[in-house]
């Protein structure tokens, strides 16, 4: 093993984090941009500053927060059993795979309009967005999952005559769930980009994709940054609770 790959993570992070801002200061500085078309990053921490100061940034943060994680949980809860059922029935992934997929080549940005038409409350149009963005790579990390599971375990559960829900419970979960876990970590990224997009074609002076349109239209480019770092933060927390999840859950899989 390389020795800098034993290196804690939490000095690399902060490290390169430092070497970003030192490679964006002196991209400013040698480029001299004006400051709505490449700000620095002090003239970001002082729009940041701003923001936090007079509540905006946590007021639009908990919106899409609040937007988020249902869409996670509940395009989660959609697609576990949904892929159980493929993953088990020919007949079902038949008939139902080829508009899944057929799904996938429509843009969501095309969709959120008519989830806006057809759904009355904003807020649920928004989540409506994120569980169509997150269901999709959960589903087929679940379907991968169960079908990764060897006949051997099968033929075994059944000798021991186990029932469906005894294989699935002492099988099928914990052999599908590192494939599962993996797909919700990729869900709880798209999730912020879901709520995102159901801000920008619902944009009623909520959430941080109604702040980001603003501060477009006014030219505050710092202002549009201070919104990415916080989208990336939000959706960094995300994969780390998720991350943790993982880790507790299977902790039986590292001792063994």
């Amino acid at each position: 093993m390389s020795r800098y790959a034993q290196i804690p993570f939490w000095i690399t992070a902060p490290l390169a984090f430092l070497l970003f801002l030192a490679g964006w200061q002196g991209l400013v500085l040698v480029g001299g941009y004006e400051r709505f078309i490449l700000p620095a990053p002090e003239d970001v921490w002082q729009q940041l500053q701003i923001v936090v100061a007079d509540g905006r940034l946590p007021r639009h943060t908990l919106i899409t927060v609040s937007e988020a994680i249902p869409g996670l949980l509940i395009g989660l809860l959609l697609a576990v059993p949904l892929g159980y059922l493929l993953a088990k029935s020919p007949l079902a992934e038949r008939l139902i795979s080829p508009y899944l997929i057929a799904s996938q080549a429509i843009p969501i940005i095309a969709i959120a309009p008519l989830l806006t038409i057809w759904v009355q409350s904003t807020y649920w149009a928004r989540v409506l967005v994120a569980i169509l963005v997150v269901f999709f790579p959960i589903l087929v990390n679940m379907i991968t999952g169960l079908r990764a599971v060897p006949a051997e375990l099968y033929e075994l559960m059944h000798s021991l005559k186990a029932s469906r829900w005894q294989i699935f419970r002492r099988l099928e979960l914990p052999a599908a769930l590192p494939v599962l876990l993996a797909g919700t970590k990729v869900g709880a990224t798209l999730s912020v980009i879901g709520a995102l997009v159901g801000e920008f074609v619902q944009p009623r002076s909520q959430g941080l994709g109604y702040l980001l349109i603003t501060a477009r239209y006014q030219f505050k480019t710092d202002l549009v940054f201070v919104i990415l770092f916080t989208l990336a933060a939000v959706a960094l927390t995300l994969y780390g609770i998720v991350a943790l999840l993982e880790n507790r859950l299977l902790r039986w899989q590292q001792q063994s």
